[in-house]
């Protein structure tokens, strides 16, 4: 789907870079990340081939363009939840709820950032990225709790929307909840 707004070029188009990021991340959602690719970017975001080669001359740096982009659109979600909560929440329920709606909701969003995330074990210049992203959702949950709780908040958060979105049989909200709770005490 183009638009005249998607084939705007050079300075009145300052957008497309980030359009671009977004739609690498919309390819690995509907595609897998096997089917990443410059031509496949190019038809999602509505630019010509060369502007993504323009933008990104090799695939690991549209891969971490991506990856960049998953991470910072999911910490802001997870911020925004953060401040919408009650200051008296319940925050193991309010979690749990956060990671049923992420695998209900967000199911194909998530697996793609979780796609991108896991690169990061292999190709070492997307490391920066994916641990700036652990802390930064440390960062959140440390808003509610201590640090060291944060921390492993985090750890158990990011534990348990893999294993939601990797299995065929769905994690139960009682266990999700009872994991989190365990956590917090």
């Amino acid at each position: 789907m183009t638009s005249a707004t998607n084939r705007r070029r050079g300075p009145t188009d300052p957008d497309r870079r980030d359009r671009i990021a977004r739609a690498a991340i919309a390819v690995v959602a509907e595609q897998g990340i096997r089917k990443l690719s410059h031509r496949t970017v190019a038809a999602k975001a509505g630019v010509p081939l060369g502007s993504t080669t323009y933008h990104f001359a090799t695939l690991d740096d549209l891969l971490a363009a991506a990856l960049d982009k998953a991470a910072e659109r999911s910490v802001a979600e997870l911020r925004a939840w953060e401040q919408a909560l009650s200051p008296d929440a319940d925050l193991a329920t309010a979690l749990a709820d956060f990671v049923l709606a992420s695998i209900a909701e967000r199911r194909a969003e998530t697996m793609a950032e979780y796609n991108l995330y896991a690169l990061a074990l292999h190709r070492a210049h997307l490391r920066t990225a994916a641990v700036a992203w652990d802390d930064a959702l440390a960062d959140v949950l440390c808003a509610r709790t201590d640090e060291l709780t944060g921390r492993m908040l985090g750890v158990l958060l990011c534990g348990l929307l893999m294993q939601a979105v990797l299995r065929e049989d769905p994690l139960a909200r009682n266990d999700i909840e009872a994991q989190l709770r365990r956590a917090l005490s």
